[in-house]
């Protein structure tokens, strides 16, 4: 029997490029079946392309054009070097986190365009929001976080597993925060504070969560992740291989690491 639907209703936000579109469907049907909230409005957050505007009306989502939610665009990023490209990844984690400018409700759900929820989710409990940790990171995003923020990241777990809850208010004043610090608008301060030699040079979710966490740990769960990584396409996973995975796991990642490599000219 499934869960009623409970708590606050809320947004979802997934930035999303062509590459994505095999694995996108099944993010979407597993929101829309996974997450116990109403929700408001699904928002892809993408490139203005025929097949993402198709996808968008027959999945009834909103289409959002990605260059119209920044003053800068994928173009303006250049985070790569001679052997990898970085500036698409770290585009997206910019578009997430102009989130608060995009949704209406108080809350919105942000998940990356290849992870598929296969159990049900609740993010927020008796007044508190639920996070879903694991246990490793990379050394960087915290290096990043102590340039923006001038404090070490309290770093109860990792906050990077591929989805997160993001409450409007609180988003909005990190990012004044991080303005009022650095005397440039937020982006450009996460940009100026990145190593760019390191290939992992900021997250997104590690420093909205270690932000809440130095402010308001009472305020939030803090679960297992349980996210397993697959070497296959979204597309070709059934209703059979989702119930057996949901046993012991939240959700499915398919990543396409070779999409951060550059050959070299």
């Amino acid at each position: 029997m499934s869960q009623a639907l409970e708590g606050p209703a809320i947004d979802v936000l997934i930035p999303a490029i062509e590459k994505d579109l095999a694995t996108l469907p099944h993010v979407v049907d597993a929101v829309r079946k996974h997450v116990k909230h109403p929700i408001r409005s699904v928002m892809i957050v993408a490139p203005r392309k025929p097949r993402i505007l198709d996808f968008c009306r027959r999945k009834d989502c909103t289409f959002i054009d990605e260059n119209t939610v920044l003053p800068l665009a994928k173009k303006d990023i250049h985070y790569r070097s001679r052997t990898w490209e970085r500036s698409g990844w770290l585009f997206q984690q910019l578009l997430k986190l102009g989130g608060d400018k995009l949704c209406t409700a108080d809350y919105f759900l942000v998940i990356d365009a290849d992870t598929v929820l296969i159990a049900p989710h609740r993010f927020r409990l008796n007044g508190k929001t639920v996070f879903y940790c694991r246990n490793w990171s990379q050394p960087e995003y915290f290096v990043t976080y102590r340039k923006l923020m001038g404090k070490k990241a309290v770093r109860p777990s990792s906050f990077v597993t591929h989805y997160m809850l993001f409450e409007r208010s609180r988003l909005a004043r990190m990012k004044r925060e991080i303005e009022s610090r650095h005397g440039v608008p937020w982006h450009s301060a996460i940009l100026r504070s990145i190593n760019r030699s390191r290939q992992f040079g900021f997250s997104e979710f590690e420093t909205y969560g270690n932000y809440l966490y130095a402010k308001d740990p009472g305020g939030m769960v803090l679960k297992k992740a349980r996210n397993k990584s697959l070497n296959m396409s979204g597309s070709q996973l059934s209703a059979a291989t989702a119930a057996k995975y949901a046993r012991s796991y939240r959700s499915l990642s398919f990543h396409k690491r070779k999409g951060y490599t550059r050959k070299p000219k």
